[in-house]
């Protein structure tokens, strides 16, 4: 199995963490992020890893078996740096990985073991890390619904908790009959379009397009980080093995 991280975009808002590396090499617990995600991954059978570089890129270099560019990563978005990886995608069934998580391997033994073409990972057990994370939760959640396994709506906005069966990881796997299909979608954009499309948005107008799309439950053992509060945050609970969403474990 072959992955491929998102290591492109800056994260300006851990401000200084990122002022002269990607934000993959922000320190969390010891290591950096892309560390803790190499391991896990490693872990769980993956013997390939393609980093995808944009932002201070030769401080990837060594990271992953090969760096792939998003010279446009500055005016573009992470489908873009998606689409730079295109070889990559058609050749094998590939593990897609935002820069900014980290999890526990069985996450992704959890999703390598689905055979659909096109597939996702969320967490049932969200709530109590976005809790954690924001006053108001709800302020930064949006919408995820699945029924029999399959997603039926993701990335609106939400006025109820209920509105919300579970929380996008960055986490997908595609096949090569997968990303074909993603392909034969994006074909139909405008470069100006591609370049503005975040994942979520283009999972929605996959959607409208009637690709299916798998979704595949987890329950904790991931965090993402997006602010300096996450990590000051992460590293008090770690300390809790039996927290939640601990991704320090072998399983």
């Amino acid at each position: 199995m072959q992955a491929i991280i998102l290591a492109a975009g800056r994260g300006s808002r851990l401000g200084s963490m990122t002022e002269n590396q990607p934000k993959p090499l922000a320190k969390l617990a010891g290591k950096s992020l892309i560390e803790w995600q190499l391991a896990s991954l490693a872990a769980a059978g993956v013997d390939s890893v393609h980093v995808v570089c944009g932002y201070c890129s030769e401080a990837l270099q060594g990271y992953g078996d090969s760096r792939i560019m998003n010279t446009n990563w500055a005016s573009s978005n992470m489908v873009r740096s998606l689409m730079c990886a295109d070889a990559v995608l058609s050749a094998a069934p590939t593990l897609v990985c935002y820069g900014d998580i980290v999890y526990r391997p069985g996450i992704i033994r959890t999703l390598i073991s689905s055979d659909a073409p096109l597939a996702i990972s969320y967490d049932k057990e969200w709530w109590s890390l976005w809790s954690a994370r924001f006053e108001d939760p709800l302020s930064d959640a949006e919408s995820f619904r699945q029924q029999g396994g399959q997603l039926l709506t993701i990335g609106e906005q939400v006025q109820t908790r209920e509105e919300i069966e579970g929380q996008y990881m960055g986490l997908l796997k595609f096949t090569p009959e997968g990303w074909q299909r993603v392909s034969a979608v994006l074909a139909g954009l405008s470069a100006e379009q591609i370049n503005k499309l975040d994942m979520t948005s283009l999972l929605r107008l996959l959607l409208s397009h009637g690709v299916p799309i798998a979704s595949i439950a987890i329950s904790g053992g991931w965090v993402e980080v997006d602010n300096p509060s996450d990590i000051t945050l992460y590293e008090q609970r770690v300390a809790d093995l039996g927290w939640s969403h601990n991704w320090r474990t072998d399983t």
